[in-house]
């Protein structure tokens, strides 16, 4: 139908005119809503989700001076939101994350999104899945063995990739890096810059291209999904699936599109129909699935 960087071959952009709902917080919608904008789409903002800092801090800080201390050979990371979880506490420390860890530990990322805040961090990513990003990617995948292993993730991250890693042998050490809460966080509790979770979740990022798009209330949302307003609506962790099923349901002709299997699964789950799934979990990604999920 075409492609999300330019005009598909009619010489139109290939989602002209088209109202897409992105929820997630305002602050990392911007290169998502740019890059609809690009296809021609008419990007709104509808936030479900944000993070807070992990109620138990106590835990998050023992795992992290161990991490420091060289009693892990790795480190997973399942979303990009973890590396945020993380440089706060190197940051409460005085220190930078990536000076924090040891120099042989080696680090393992879900995808996109997570190696790129790692690697913005200074950290060098060891493991990345090539395919299929989320946990049975990195368990499938897992080249580390029976290694001693941290696993910094969301409250409600699923018990699955640290069971997978503990078949392949490895000694899995699960500690809660943040908290997902209804949009909005709480102040003086958010994290960083607040933003989705799991395994298929981007990063904090933000350009302030989002400021000026429209921000709709749940109210507001609902009625442009009943209304056949709306052309798709954009999940980009499994917890916003969640809320999208709790507050807009049913969608009628508006599509649901995922930014990955995790979150799509989650939508079936909840007898949600996906109608597609990004192949890579990226706002470039997430357009061209936007794009499938409309084409005739």
């Amino acid at each position: 139908m075409g492609t999300t960087n330019g005009e598909n071959r009619t010489g139109g952009r290939p989602l002209d005119g088209c109202r897409v709902l992105v929820t997630r917080s305002p602050e990392r919608s911007g290169p998502l809503a740019e890059a609809l904008l690009l296809a021609g789409a008419v990007p709104l903002l509808l936030p479900l989700t944000a993070t807070e800092r992990a109620p138990d801090q106590a835990a998050l800080d023992d795992a992290f001076a161990a991490l420091g201390a060289g009693r892990f050979e790795w480190l997973v990371v399942s979303s990009a939101t973890t590396v945020l979880a993380l440089q706060e506490k190197a940051a409460e420390r005085a220190v930078k994350l990536g000076d924090w860890l040891p120099a042989g530990i080696r680090v393992a990322a879900v995808g996109p999104a997570s190696r790129r805040a790692l690697e913005a961090a200074g950290i060098a990513v060891h493991f990345e899945p090539e395919q299929e990003h989320s946990a049975a990617g990195i368990v499938n995948g897992w080249p580390g063995g029976p290694a001693e292993v941290l696993l910094p993730q969301a409250d409600i991250a699923a018990p699955a990739l640290a069971r997978g890693l503990e078949a392949k042998g490895a000694r899995v050490r699960t500690v809660v890096a943040y908290s997902t809460v209804d949009f909005p966080a709480e102040p003086a509790r958010r994290l960083g810059r607040s933003g989705g979770n799991g395994p298929d979740a981007e990063g904090p990022d933000g350009d302030g291209t989002a400021a000026a798009l429209p921000l709709l209330t749940p109210a507001e949302a609902k009625a442009e999904v009943d209304d056949g307003a709306l052309a798709a609506v954009v999940a980009a962790s499994p917890s916003a699936v969640r809320r999208i099923g709790a507050t807009l349901a049913p969608l009628g002709s508006c599509r649901l599109v995922a930014i990955g299997p995790a979150t799509a699964a989650e939508a079936e789950a909840l007898g949600l129909t996906v109608a597609a799934t990004a192949r890579e979990a990226t706002p470039d990604g997430l357009v061209a699935a936007v794009i499938r999920a409309l084409a005739p």
